[in-house]
């Protein structure tokens, strides 16, 4: 039996609000941003809007959970069931985490954050906690698993984290602040195969390859 049309329409309005969600936030900033102005472009009424979130950081909240959030999430169940050699799974979350922040229109709010991270510590440390925390852990566990296995050299997991990820930063800074300047686009598919390419000879144990 198709659901009623009330039902669809009411499954639909979340992302129709996180879409309008990150336009504003986009466009105006956080601090900026009104739930009014979230719910002239959702096109419904801003108490619709609180039948779903209780304030505008709960809906910046969902709209990191829902991206950024997400990918961490996938990729930690995949490392949790990977059983391959290290160099390929890393290769694997580096591509993986590089296409999305190559791609997708949600690496804006890690601009706005870090714009307004001052005033807004609280966004800030749940940013800290729930993307930044967690992808730094994705990387070590990869890096402690190649340093157990012998195919990554005796390296500290936490520096080693860091650089791992230092691409998909370059990439979102380059997207949001500096590609309007562009000549012609950048190739960030180019980018993340240099980084692989120099990080992985890097990590290789004496005397061995990426």
């Amino acid at each position: 039996m198709r659901p009623a049309r009330w039902q669809r329409r009411k499954e639909a309005r979340i992302p129709e609000i996180l879409d309008a969600a990150l336009a504003s936030f986009a466009e105006k900033g956080f601090a900026g941003t009104r739930m009014d102005d979230i719910a002239a472009r959702a096109g419904i009424t801003k108490g619709t809007i609180y039948l779903y979130f209780d304030s505008k950081d709960a809906v910046f909240k969902a709209l990191a959970r829902q991206s950024i959030g997400a990918q961490l999430e996938g990729l930690t169940a995949y490392l949790k069931a990977y059983d391959g050699a290290t160099p390929d799974l890393l290769r694997f979350v580096i591509a993986t985490l590089g296409n999305f922040a190559g791609t997708s229109d949600r690496v804006v709010l890690a601009k706005v954050l870090l714009a307004e991270s001052g005033n807004f510590p609280d966004l800030a440390e749940f940013w800290r906690r729930e993307i930044v925390d967690r992808g730094i852990a994705v990387f070590e566990t990869i890096i402690r698993r190649g340093v157990a296995r012998g195919e990554f050299r005796d390296i500290v997991p936490t520096h080693a984290a860091r650089l791992c990820i230092a691409p998909v930063l370059v990439m979102i800074l380059w997207r949001t602040t500096f590609a309007q300047f562009d000549k012609a686009p950048y190739d960030y598919n180019g980018l993340v195969e240099a980084h692989l390419d120099t990080l992985l000879r890097g990590l290789a144990v004496q005397g061995g390859g990426p």
